[in-house]
């Protein structure tokens, strides 16, 4: 597959980090390897994602679901969630990388909320590219939450979806553009439901912890050769992005910067 000549970048990725465990199964290693793998595979797709100037990269790290596993690799997950911050914490300050996270926060470890903030803290005045950490997240949640965090600030009448929208855990980072997700599964499982609405999706057959630079950039490839018509036809004088790019009321802007 061949990119458009001056194909648009994704301005917001969203990946699903799918198969550590079968990964490691398959190499006859514990579970716990391929966890520790996805960790380093990360790693690499957010200098891949910085190379490519992507703006906003959105990591499903742990899901609302992920509690259901054993409290042993619960345990581990933690662990690395909480080593991977504290490590890494220079790399991002390095790369002016801010670090922000979407999810109920209020069941984590008291341990691992204190490093995340702390990143968190350290990185919120960096604007080269956002991380954003989907920690104990799921999209029906985040919604159940926006809508409850609505009714709290008093809103009066219908709901609207920007009532909600200004509501969703990180409201003013744009909607995906792309959700990838690896491991050879073709579902979107509860990650961005609201806000990737409209997104390009793109699935791998391989597992995350073989994901890597050249795999990135595959995506983004692919990404390159769609074109996005949010349910309206090519306009005559451009395409259907293009328009609306021209509308009052626009899909996320390739242009738009970080705030």
């Amino acid at each position: 597959m061949v990119a458009q000549t001056n194909a648009p970048l994704p301005q917001h990725v969203g990946i699903i980090m799918d198969g550590n465990g079968r990964w490691a199964q398959r190499l006859g290693k514990a579970r716990t390897r391929g966890h520790l793998e996805g960790v380093k595979a990360a790693k690499r797709v957010v200098r891949a994602a910085l190379a490519a100037k992507v703006r906003y990269l959105t990591l499903f790290t742990f899901s609302t679901e992920n509690w259901k596993r054993t409290a042993k690799e619960v345990s581990y997950l933690m662990f690395l969630i909480k080593n991977h911050l504290r490590r890494e914490s220079k790399f991002y300050e390095d790369n002016e990388i801010r670090v922000v996270s979407s999810g109920n926060l209020d069941h984590l470890p008291k341990d691992v909320l204190q490093v995340l903030e702390r990143v968190k803290a350290r990185t919120a005045s960096f604007d080269r590219m956002t991380l954003n950490l989907a920690i104990d997240y799921g999209g029906r949640d985040e919604i159940v939450r926006a809508v409850n965090r609505a009714l709290r600030e008093g809103k009066n009448g219908e709901i609207t979806e920007q009532d909600i929208r200004s509501c969703l855990d990180q409201p003013e980072i744009p909607d995906p553009d792309l959700i990838i997700r690896t491991g050879q599964e073709c579902r979107i499982s509860n990650f961005l439901i609201w806000e990737g609405a409209y997104a390009e999706l793109y699935f791998s057959s391989k597992m995350w912890p073989e994901w890597d630079e050249s795999e990135f950039r595959e995506a983004l490839d692919s990404y390159g050769c769609r074109e996005r018509r949010y349910g309206a036809q090519e306009a005559a004088g451009g395409t259907a992005e293009q328009e609306a790019a021209q509308s009052s009321t626009p899909p996320n802007s390739l242009t738009t910067g970080i705030r």
